[in-house]
């Protein structure tokens, strides 16, 4: 702890954690250096790849395109279905990290601008949440923008609007999920806020293409009236900003802590896909 108890408050998300020096954060991604919240995963790169943009998934950007996908760790919601729980929660990652060798951001824009031969447009950050380091997406967003690469940022949306005021400049695209359309399901099962995700897709679609992703869990957010809700609030947003916001709706598969229920009947899938193109244009279903 520094010297007479000094806590400083981080202001990246709902949680405002209030730290002592070289204490960790929720997200297990952010600290107390020097008096200073800072990114303790800066440059800490856990997964590197070369995916199609639909894998975001971005149906609506660049289309049949390809983007170099960067991961840290660490994740400011616990979501017990994670597909990425090995690099959004746990202490191998974080152990890992403290190891690795810190990826520069013009290192990693390098990468990129090599990788254009392979039909690369540019680098989307995403696997862990992006948003509990957002420092190294900025500086890397800023470079990679000045070489004309497009920038993605994949995220829970779940970041106070000051943090997407910094990098919202610098990013082309974003798919950002609305896991849910309650209080109730944020709160008990992610350890979230939904009005927080709502507040920050708001405001990103008026900077950048927006599309959104609905994981369907049975028995939690699976009823056709929280999608009819949702659906509207979208619509919402499109006739508020003129332009249309893509919503995919996918599958749950049993994994990470939740194993007690079966994957999402196919058929509810495309039921509540029905449900929400009574409000919305372009309505994709994932995992089918």
């Amino acid at each position: 702890m520094a010297a007479g108890g000094f806590m400083a408050a981080c202001q990246v998300c709902f949680r405002h954690c209030s730290l002592s020096e070289g204490d960790i954060g929720f997200c297990g991604a952010r600290t107390v250096r020097d008096g200073k919240v800072i990114a303790y995963n800066y440059g800490k790169v856990s997964g590197l790849a070369l995916d199609p943009i639909e894998k975001k998934p971005l149906n609506n950007f660049f289309p049949g395109s390809y983007i170099l996908s960067v991961g840290s760790f660490g994740c400011n919601l616990r979501c017990p279905f994670c597909q990425n729980n090995d690099i959004s929660w746990s202490e191998e990652a974080r152990r890992y990290a403290e190891d690795a060798e810190t990826v520069k951001p013009q290192e990693l824009v390098k990468v990129a601008l090599d990788m254009r031969a392979q039909g690369n447009i540019g680098i989307a950050f995403t696997y862990n949440e992006p948003l509990v380091g957002y420092e190294f997406v900025l500086d890397t967003a800023k470079l990679a923008k000045e070489r004309d690469l497009k920038t993605v940022l994949v995220s829970n949306g779940t970041a106070e609007l000051s943090v997407l005021a910094e990098i919202a400049p610098y990013i082309d695209a974003m798919n950002i999920d609305l896991k849910g359309f309650t209080d109730e399901y944020y709160d008990r099962l992610l350890g979230g806020s939904r009005k927080q995700a709502m507040d920050f897709i708001a405001e990103a679609v008026k900077h950048c293409h927006v599309e959104l992703t609905t994981l369907i869990i049975p028995g939690e957010n699976d009823s056709e009236e929280e999608m009819h809700e949702m659906s509207a609030w979208i619509h919402g947003l499109e006739a508020a900003n003129g332009k249309n916001i893509p919503l995919h709706i996918s599958r749950f598969f049993p994994r990470f802590k939740m194993t007690d229920r079966d994957a999402t009947d196919v058929r509810k899938v495309y039921r509540l896909a029905e449900v929400a193109r009574e409000e919305l244009e372009i309505v994709y279903t994932g995992n089918c």
